[in-house]
């Protein structure tokens, strides 16, 4: 029986939010990767109580913090953190920059695995390196690593870091123990640091499981900089809260400087406090959140199959971000992301933002919403695409 109304969406137009004041007039935002759904209750009641308090000055992390982190991962994870490891910072990003800045000089690579996050490619550019792409392989419905290319480009003496995603953004792919291992190892043979993203660690669809990559080993461990956050699993992107973790006392003092140096080392008086409530007493929201996600996905992969039998929905192990291969139609990805905005008003992502070339033939779908604003959304897309269906689609268009 559910507990949480994940049914239900209050209204974000006029509060300033990216995802939905920054699109056109009746457009549908199904594009940004945060959700729709009102956070955890005790997440909001622990907000609530410090916005009662008329001051909101400078703010630090207390033991309260530091056990909520350390006890979650123990708990859920069975990732044992020392308190000593964890910098935090406000946000993934900017704590990815740093860490990049941190652990290279101006001209090496680093290496990712394309199709991936956007933000990848500016901060690796905005740190002064080069991005080395290794293209994920499709494999059926999915996608696995190219490991001759990645042993090649982590092979390569200008490859300083491997910038990895855990679980993959845009490809949905949770990453099995044993290809973690294999990925570690031909890192820690070419003397290649891992800079591990894996803010989307907790969104997790059934018979799918998360591994900590820094948990594989203590070998492992000692190459690693993991990045995370409460922020995708938990709905608190805004609050601007996020951890970087590393147990090597040399990575770790680097990235503390420059954290520093830029200033990027306080926290706002909420972010701190929603922290310990997600991790202390939302866990059973999370659960139920991921329930619903899985439901989504499976209506999603239906829906596609009866009226848009042309665009292929790939496997979805985790994130909300459904990555589906559009290569059939006549559109490139930037092209149908604009007609589905201009014609159906839904936006969504073109696949190109994650790689130009890994990306193109594919879209991105934000499925953190409730299901009928899913429907919505796909009914909008299948009408603006019924034309291209026909051969394909003897069902016609949803009412």
């Amino acid at each position: 029986m559910a507990t949480f109304d994940f049914d239900h969406a209050p209204e974000r137009l006029g509060t300033r939010c990216v995802k939905w004041d920054s699109i056109g007039e009746g457009e549908l935002p199904m594009w940004v990767a945060d959700m729709d759904f009102e956070v955890a209750p005790a997440i909001r009641q622990a907000v609530e109580r410090r916005a009662a308090h008329p001051v909101y000055g400078y703010t630090f992390t207390d033991d309260s913090y530091y056990d909520a982190v350390i006890n979650w991962f123990d708990r859920r994870h069975q990732w044992h953190i020392d308190r000593s490891w964890i910098l935090h910072t406000p946000g993934v990003v900017a704590a990815m920059s740093c860490a990049i800045k941190a652990l290279t000089l101006p001209g090496q690579q680093v290496v990712i695995l394309t199709p991936v996050y956007n933000c990848f490619f500016s901060s690796i550019r905005n740190c002064g390196c080069e991005a080395s792409e290794c293209e994920l392989k499709r494999e059926a419905d999915s996608y696995v690593i190219d490991y001759d290319d990645l042993e090649r480009r982590c092979a390569d003496e200008r490859a300083a870091v491997l910038l990895f995603c855990n679980p993959h953004n845009p490809a949905g792919r949770v990453w099995r123990r044993d290809e973690l291992e294999r990925v570690s190892d031909i890192c820690r043979r070419h003397h290649v640091r891992v800079i591990a993203d894996e803010i989307h660690c907790e969104l997790v669809m059934p018979g799918y499981e998360y591994t900590p990559f820094a948990s594989l080993s203590d070998e492992t461990s000692a190459i690693t900089v993991t990045l995370n956050s409460p922020s995708k699993s938990f709905n608190t992107a805004g609050l601007m809260q996020s951890n970087v973790i590393c147990s090597d006392i040399e990575m770790r003092r680097r990235i503390d400087r420059v954290i520093n140096i830029f200033e990027v080392c306080e926290v706002n008086p909420f972010g701190p406090d929603a922290l310990v409530a997600a991790y202390n007493e939302s866990e059973e929201w999370l659960d139920e959140l991921n329930r619903y996600l899985y439901d989504n996905y499976l209506e999603l992969k239906r829906f596609f199959a009866e009226y848009m039998p042309k665009i292929e929905v790939l496997k979805l192990e985790g994130t909300y971000l459904v990555w589906v291969d559009i290569s059939a139609l006549e559109f490139t990805s930037d092209e149908l992301e604009a007609k589905l905005r201009d014609e159906g008003k839904v936006y969504l992502n073109s696949g190109t933002m994650y790689g130009r070339r890994a990306g193109q033939g594919y879209m991105r779908i934000n499925i953190a919403c409730p299901r009928s604003r899913m429907i919505d959304g796909l009914t909008r897309m299948a009408k603006v695409l019924a034309p291209y269906m026909e051969d394909d689609c003897d069902m016609g268009c949803p009412s």
